[in-house]
């Protein structure tokens, strides 16, 4: 019982049920290593231990392996988890056509005509590779929101060689697309695909299905007897070129249908064209009923004559009709058992011929002799040229992987490379000085695997302008090989400031108050007289230059100041001069007062 939450092979991790088949159920899964939702096709557990359902089931995944087309749904992986076989496959987000189809009833023209070309060209693919999907029905096409169609669900596919395309396989499609020829167990080819294809094309463009009935083996007799009924009767619309393509589709003699997809899908590309429009109706080459199939049907055909006309019948008693009928009867569940027996029949041989696949091996860690050796017990090949690959888990010499890859279930025979381990895995040291640390630190830790550490280193930010996050330095020179787990040291600026030339570049006493205001700093005042410099300007400082500039410290400058302004010498003498005649005057004069006192006391 798969549930929520469960992990298969400690990956895929179930979210929710999305389909089931008759051969297996479909999960919503999330694939917990690529980070992707996916879709788990996982074969149904009373089928798990029946061997020939597990090969069908393994040759679903060989066969659709190896289609990559946009329009086919992608095959990731298949394997088996403790009896669980699954496939893991593209999760496509939308609706089968036939849910589109039940909500729009038939489609425009254009819509039906760009779904086709789709169809066609991804089963073109698929049989350029042999491969048949034989249960083409819009159940099994996916359409995208952007209008885009996956083909899903190759689940009865098989690939085939040029010799074998008239191999008898399993019917397992639904009835209401089963071409004639795997209705009658005569088998498949590429030609029931196109088949199944015009059956889809006249669903797209009318929104009914062209034969209905009570049961599956009344709906296959009328796809082996009875005439497509009309598409341009149920819409006229449709122009007779369109409705050419789907009678040669739906031939019942495979020999009056298209060769193989591609051509259907060229044909359709054209048939829109106005020369075309209004062609002549399709009409068929060879006969549409083979000697087998007339003879087959007419047994059925005899018994539903009506007899009303017979003149002998119009006689017959009650008793004699019910026992007619009952004939009839009889006679059509006969026959209805014959076509599901070699339905049956086609199913049962194939499965029990086929070949068991092979699952491929671990070589890991083991030499490649041992590795050799091992491919071909499990009876594989081995490819002469052997492949290297670095690896920091697996020992120099030793085997990586393989390819197919261990544990995925491939034909018998299937040829299987070797990669051999080259030792670590090493890579050169670049230059990254002026690269961004975070940017480099990145992706060596994450890509490389480096163990990565980040220092600072003084600069001087007067030198040059630096980036805090930019790279001046590393241990390590570009060219040194490393591994994964070696360690390198990046260097980054530690930006300090300095002091500047203050006297040289001519600064005042403000500028030095402002310069010390906005560091922290303490300022001292010097003054000196001097006229070798202006007055106010800074002429020497107590920090030198291009020292670092550490908060809290005392800056000391000195201030050019005017000197004291002192008499010149001509003055000087002048002022003696003077001085000397006041001097003279005055003893003339004290010599004048005491000449005249004298003068006075004489009289």
């Amino acid at each position: 019982m798969i549930t929520k939450g469960q992990k298969i092979n400690d990956r895929y991790e179930i979210i929710r049920s999305i389909g089931e088949g008759g051969m297996a159920n479909v999960y919503l899964g999330y694939d917990t290593i690529l980070d992707r939702n996916v879709a788990i096709k996982i074969l149904r557990g009373d089928l798990s231990s029946d061997e020939k359902f597990v090969r069908r089931f393994q040759r679903e995944a060989l066969s659709a392996s190896s289609l990559a087309h946009p329009n086919i749904v992608e095959m990731y992986d298949v394997g088996e988890d403790d009896g669980i076989y699954y496939i893991v496959m593209e999760y496509v987000e939308g609706k089968t056509l036939k849910q589109l189809l039940k909500k729009r009833g038939s489609l425009t023209l254009s819509e039906a005509i760009d779904i086709m070309l789709q169809l066609t060209d991804g089963m073109a693919h698929a049989h350029d590779s042999y491969i048949i999907h034989r249960d083409l029905k819009p159940q099994n096409i996916m359409i995208k929101d952007d209008g885009q169609i996956k083909i899903t669900d190759f689940g009865i596919a098989m690939a085939l060689n040029a010799t074998q395309l008239t191999q008898t396989n399993s019917v397992m499609g639904s009835v209401h697309y089963l071409p004639p020829e795997q209705a009658s167990g005569k088998g498949s080819t590429i030609k029931s695909d196109i088949y199944s294809m015009g059956i889809i094309f006249y669903e797209l463009l009318t929104g009914s299905l062209p034969f209905k009935g009570d049961n599956a083996v009344e709906i296959a007799l009328k796809h082996m007897r009875d005439p497509l009924p009309d598409v341009r009767e149920d819409n006229p619309s449709i122009p007779q070129s369109i409705e050419n393509v789907i009678l040669k589709a739906t031939a019942k003699n495979p020999k009056n249908r298209y060769d193989d997809a591609r051509q259907m899908h060229e044909d359709l590309l054209t048939a829109l064209d106005d020369d075309r429009m209004n062609e002549e109706p399709y009409k068929y080459k060879y006969p549409e009923h083979d000697n087998d199939s007339t003879k087959s049907l007419k047994k059925i055909e005899d018994l539903e004559k009506n007899e009303e006309d017979d003149p002998i019948a119009t006689k017959i008693e009650d008793n004699g009709d019910k026992k007619r009928k009952k004939i009839i009867i009889i006679l059509s569940i006969v026959f209805g058992v014959l076509v599901l027996g070699i339905v049956v029949f086609a199913f049962i041989i194939p499965a029990l011929t086929a070949s068991d696949p092979v699952t491929v091996p671990n070589c890991k860690g083991l030499t490649v002799n041992r590795c050799e050796k091992k491919l071909q017990d499990a009876g594989l090949e081995v490819r002469t040229k052997i492949k290297e690959v670095a690896s920091n888990s697996v020992k120099k010499g030793r085997v990586v992987r393989t390819d197919p890859a261990k544990g995925r279930s491939v034909k018998e025979g299937t040829k299987v490379t070797i990669y051999r381990s080259t030792g670590d895995e090493t890579f050169e040291i670049e230059d990254y000085t002026g690269e961004n640390y975070i940017e480099v630190q990145t992706i060596l830790e994450t890509k490389y695997g480096l163990d990565v550490s980040v220092e600072k280193r003084d600069v001087d930010a007067s030198s040059r302008s630096y980036d805090e996050q930019e790279i001046i330095g590393q241990s390590l020179a570009a060219g040194s090989e490393v591994k994964k787990g070696d360690s390198i040291i990046l260097y980054i600026p530690n930006i300090v400031d300095t002091f500047p030339n203050m006297a040289g570049e001519g600064w005042t006493l403000s500028d030095a108050q402002a310069f010390c205001d906005t560091y922290g700093l303490t300022i001292n005042v010097q003054y000196q007289d001097t006229s070798a410099y202006a007055a106010g300007k800074i002429i020497d400082q107590s920090r030198a230059a291009g020292s670092p500039i550490v908060s809290g410290t005392t800056l000391t400058v000195t201030v050019a100041r005017a000197p004291t302004q002192k008499p010149s010498n001509s003055n000087s003498s002048s002022n003696n001069s003077s001085s000397n005649n006041n001097s003279s005057s005055s003893s003339n004069q004290d010599d004048e007062e005491d000449d005249s006192k004298d003068t006075t006391d004489s009289e």
